[in-house]
């Protein structure tokens, strides 16, 4: 069906909606995160309404990352009940066409999509994450402010014989500079026996380097030192692996990240997580398209009903909130991550083509 003259013509309104759909949702991103930029930043030293203007515009594709699977129900809803309203799909049934034959160029379109998804926004958008967290908190670096990450990360290590967990605000240099550093040493016992408070703790070879040190002991008065060393095992590679976040590493990095991740007996469900999601990306659309179809089905020229129509798009929504619920799940380890991704999408896909099934054959 896809090859037929009918249907490049239903492909090519459904990428003509599609590309309509991506423009307008981009530019309210862009709009709506560049004056939350502004209205969050705006105080800082190194703020400029230039820099907002790039900062948001490396976060774009990642926000815009999110929204693909609701945008592919809305564009397979709006393209099949429009072509209904002109009676196309009618005529389309009328001569004999199946509705498999029909959807045929739609579903394609949605996998098309998820690929794009998949292989072009994803890498952008990692790249574009990674680039406004170490822009971000350049900005609150200069300002001397503290950085409101979502991701803190800690860092136990034992080293010359001494047990010291080391916290922080934020990372930069994929994790081999801190800022806005605590270090707790403990001795036999468990118990404290010295706080640093650094500004910065940058990872050297064999010690980590902390800046503007504010150190405590119990039972001592406070002293300040302009700068301190740590002895450390850990390496530059370990840390790169273990504080990397899943949403800013771009798919075709992530199969060798969860390689050397085991390598050094680190946890990577998120990682897989985050691949097997990626992956299962263009088939989540297409499920996304068949429940668009059902809906389309019932759509009459004289006799909308808002019932089916609301139907389906809290029918996709509920099926875009299971799919991000079950990849939490696998990201903590609760579920297998290829279970957790996989099935919801498989389950859906069925689901969609059953009714589909069902109303054509009635």
């Amino acid at each position: 069906m896809i090859f037929t003259t009918l249907g490049r013509y239903f492909f090519r309104r459904y990428v003509v909606t599609a590309i309509w759909f991506f423009l307008g949702v981009c530019a309210i991103i862009f709009l709506a995160d560049f004056s939350e930029t502004s209205r969050r930043m705006a105080s800082l030293d190194g703020y400029s309404v230039g820099g907002a203007l790039v900062f948001t515009a490396m976060r774009t594709p990642f926000i815009f990352q999110q929204t693909i699977p609701t945008l592919s129900l809305f564009i397979g809803m709006t393209t099949l009940i429009a072509l209904n309203r002109r009676y196309e799909l009618v005529v389309t049934r009328a001569a004999g066409m199946s509705v498999w034959q029909f959807i045929m160029p739609f579903a394609t379109g949605a996998l098309l999509i998820g690929l794009f998804g998949m292989l072009v926004v994803n890498p952008l958008a990692a790249w574009g994450q990674r680039e406004s967290l170490s822009l971000e908190a350049d900005w609150r670096q200069s300002s001397d402010t503290s950085v409101q990450s979502n991701f803190l990360p800690w860092i136990r290590q034992t080293s010359d014989g001494q047990d010291t967990i080391i916290g922080a605000k934020s990372f930069q240099a994929d994790g081999t500079e801190l800022i806005d550093v605590v270090v707790f040493h403990f001795d036999n016992t468990g118990q404290v026996v010295l706080r640093q408070d650094a500004s910065t703790a940058k990872l050297e070879d064999g010690y980590w380097l902390l800046t503007n040190v504010l150190e405590n002991r119990p039972g001592e008065i406070s002293n300040r030192v302009d700068s301190a060393r740590l002895s450390t095992n850990l390496r530059q590679e370990f840390l790169q692996e273990s504080l990397s976040q899943p949403e800013t590493v771009a798919f075709f990095d992530l199969s060798r990240k969860i390689e050397v991740g085991k390598s050094f007996g680190i946890s990577t469900k998120a990682l897989e997580t985050q691949f097997h999601s990626l992956l299962s990306l263009p088939l989540l659309l297409v499920a996304m398209t068949l429940i668009a179809a059902t809906v389309s089905l019932k759509f009459s020229r004289f006799a909308q009903s808002r019932s089916v129509i609301l139907g389906g798009i809290v029918s996709g929504f509920v099926l875009y909130v299971v799919t991000v619920l079950v990849k939490a799940f696998g990201s903590s380890g609760a579920v297998p991550p290829f279970v957790a991704v996989w099935v919801p999408v498989i389950v859906a896909t069925a689901l969609g083509a059953t009714i589909l099934l069902h109303q054509e054959d009635g």
